[in-house]
């Protein structure tokens, strides 16, 4: 274990944050557009979590739940994501960077608030915890696109003792295939382990030159669809696996 150099993705891998994420963008979303009521349609947070695979970055639930608010199928959504999220800023003439500060800065009154609840929102999936208190400090990154304070948080509740420093996360504004091409290269002699649960993100490591032997698994357990698992079948660098393998890994 000590030449393996753990790179995990954070949600969809370690942590089941897709209720929270949901909540937390309906909470932006009250901010956002004067017409939103307060309670939150009962069907709402099982859309979301459909649509989930296709989300990258948290402040595009405040889209995502707008857009199922205004009527929108979960399917129709899921088809053409991006096009669908654009043309909603576009109308509303909203801008990513102002929606990014907004969805931090609501978690965090969330999380001044009601500690507790948001914890309790952020579940780890079942023997992560166990699995990664066994890997030695040194041996482990995350790479996500959460911001860093978030997952720091939800790591010290949950007894996992990780620098801060080894999380990469939205804050620096690096793509997950560059922050592997630097740890690669600053430590040229570790096997690194990359387990995310998109399939695009895995993709981009296989067409970023210099990364051919970094070992790549698709976490079956995350927010990811049927389609995604069957193509990963198919293609030879990924290795597709089921959460009882990471005790394994």
């Amino acid at each position: 274990m000590t030449n393996k150099l753990y790179a995990l993705d954070f949600d969809g891998v370690i942590c089941d944050s897709a209720i929270e994420t949901g909540i937390a963008g309906w909470k932006v979303a009250l901010k956002v557009w004067a017409d939103m009521p307060t309670e939150m349609p009962d069907d709402l947070l099982e859309k979301f979590r459909q649509v989930r695979p296709v989300m990258e970055t948290g402040y595009e639930a405040v889209l995502i739940m707008r857009l199922l608010y205004e009527g929108m199928s979960a399917d129709t959504l899921m088809s053409a994501f991006h096009h669908q999220i654009e043309a909603l800023m576009i109308r509303d003439d909203m801008f990513v960077d102002e929606l990014k500060e907004v969805f931090g800065s609501t978690r965090d009154e969330w999380i001044r608030d009601d500690f507790d609840s948001w914890i309790a929102m952020n579940p780890l999936f079942e023997g992560i915890a166990e699995k990664l208190r066994t890997i030695p400090t040194d041996n482990l990154v995350i790479i996500t696109t959460k911001q860093e304070r978030f997952v720091d948080h939800i790591l010290k509740a949950n007894q996992i003792s990780l620098p801060i420093a080894q999380v990469y996360g939205l804050d620096r504004n690096m793509s997950k295939q560059q922050i592997l091409s630097d740890l690669h290269a600053e430590k040229p002699d570790m096997e690194i382990v990359f387990i995310e649960d998109r399939l695009p993100a895995l993709i981009n490591v296989i067409t970023e030159d210099g990364l051919d032997d970094i070992k790549l698994y698709l976490a079956s357990w995350g927010y990811n669809t049927a389609s995604d698992k069957e193509s990963a079948n198919n293609i030879d660098r990924i290795s597709v696996i089921q959460l009882s393998d990471m005790a394994l890994l």
